[in-house]
């Protein structure tokens, strides 16, 4: 039934509106976004600038079916719920597939099992491992001097604390430690903020629009990064027949190298202080104040205000090594192409891989190499990732959907390939017009 139209239920009209596709597709324009969750549709265009994981995030489905992006990424959906009611416009008719059947099976099987619950120890031992590597940098640093053994084993003390912190923050983020969403955004403020020097609420708008659109084209930030590299197949064809960008992208795979070094100390510095100071996000500015101040206060008196903070770019070049890889090697090397609009299992399936199990590979990268549990359910602590991953695999199995996983320097190799894979379509589609 088309727009302005009634549904009869119990032979009785209702004044409710059903709408078909076609007319919310419609309503995904800047000032205009209509997003539907579990049949029922929104009129978001206002609430978008009022929404905590920012707006670009809901307008990345505007006009499509948010239903289980918005439940992956809300363990408080009754209460995230209240808001909802004033956006109500009418309802459209969902047609479940059967993977989307089964999903939400095992989404259920995951809620009926605790496995979005936390064990506490885990993260306090965490916790606990990186406060104390700091420590023991300053004490290395104090008790045997800035020669050059003692400066670089310091050095990697807080290289490993503050990539270890990286991967603490990234929980809190994503609401997975603390049943309460205000104590585990209170928690992220202090990791991030204070112990590595950035703003929450900067990540949180980064961050959640790579999960909600991961991979794709003007909507995942981490692969707008066309001034640099072109990744996937259709951007780089897309650059070379528009003579488009200005890097000789067919050199990537080895420049690579000498930009990911630079990601967190330059780029990333840059990128914070200007989301802070335009967001004019005092709060955010006071927690990266408290970890420079500290920075200084500590290694200023041993090394100087200059060999304090040449202490902390060559601990951010290092780390910034440690980061790219660990999560770069899950995505880059697979599709990345324009929004198609997509059910959630595919698209989180067809952008993501994950890397082999091992104590190792867990603790370097965060759990990260669970990359494709942690996409299907985001706010599950990552603890449990390996307790949900061969349910995951049984439904790829069951519906012919690839569960892609690789070692550890496979991963890393395929991110090289992929982007010399597409460093080449760029040079031929430039050069030749292929």
């Amino acid at each position: 039934m088309g727009k302005g139209g009634q549904k009869a239920e119990n032979g009785v009209k209702s004044s409710t509106k059903v709408y078909t596709w076609d007319e919310i597709r419609e309503h995904d324009n800047k000032d205009d976004k209509w997003i539907v969750i579990h049949g029922k549709v929104y009129n978001v265009s206002n609430w978008m600038k009022k929404h905590p994981g920012g707006g670009r995030v809901i307008g990345s489905y505007g006009g499509q079916d948010a239903t289980e992006v918005w439940t992956a990424m809300h363990n408080d959906r009754e209460y995230v719920g209240k808001f909802m009611k004033p956006l109500y416009v009418g309802d459209v008719q969902i047609e479940e597939t059967e993977l989307e059947k089964d999903f939400r099976q095992l989404r259920k099987y995951v809620e009926d099992n605790n496995l979005l619950r936390v064990n506490p120890l885990f993260y306090v031992a965490h916790l606990v491992s990186i406060l104390m590597l700091e420590v023991l940098g300053y004490y290395i640093l104090t008790g045997y001097g800035t020669t050059w053994l003692p400066y670089m084993l310091a050095c990697a003390c807080f290289v490993i604390s503050q990539a270890q912190a990286g991967w603490l923050q990234h929980d809190f983020g994503h609401l997975s430690v603390f049943n309460s969403r205000k104590l585990n955004h209170i928690a992220h403020h202090l990791i991030i903020g204070h112990l590595k020097g950035a703003s929450s609420h900067w990540w949180n708008f980064r961050h959640f629009l790579h999960h909600a659109k991961p991979n794709i084209i003007k909507k995942d930030p981490d692969v707008e990064i066309a001034n640099i590299f072109v990744v996937g197949e259709v951007l780089p064809r897309l650059f070379g027949l528009k003579k488009r960008g200005f890097m000789p992208y067919h050199f990537q795979h080895i420049y690579f190298f000498f930009f990911t070094p630079l990601l967190l100390p330059f780029y990333f510095v840059f990128e914070n202080l200007y989301f802070v100071l335009k967001r004019r996000d005092y709060w955010d500015i006071f927690f990266t104040l408290t970890f420079f101040y500290k920075m200084f206060a500590v290694l200023g008196p041993i090394l100087g205000v200059w060999g304090a903070l040449g202490t902390f770019f060559l601990v951010r070049l290092i780390e910034s090594h440690w980061f790219v890889w660990c999560t770069q090697m899950s995505h880059i090397p697979n599709e990345v192409d324009f929004d198609g609009s997509k059910d959630w299992v595919h698209l989180q399936l067809e952008s993501t891989c994950n890397v082999d199990q091992s104590f190792f590979n867990d603790w370097f990268s965060g759990h990260l190499n669970f990359q494709i549990e942690h996409h299907l359910f985001p706010t599950m602590p990552r603890h449990n990732f390996v307790r949900i991953a061969p349910l995951v695999k049984s439904l790829c199995k069951k519906h012919n959907v690839e569960y892609k996983c690789k070692p550890l320097l496979t991963a890393f190799g395929d991110l090289v390939r992929s982007l010399e894979h597409s460093g080449e379509i760029w040079y031929n589609a430039y050069y030749e017009g292929m």
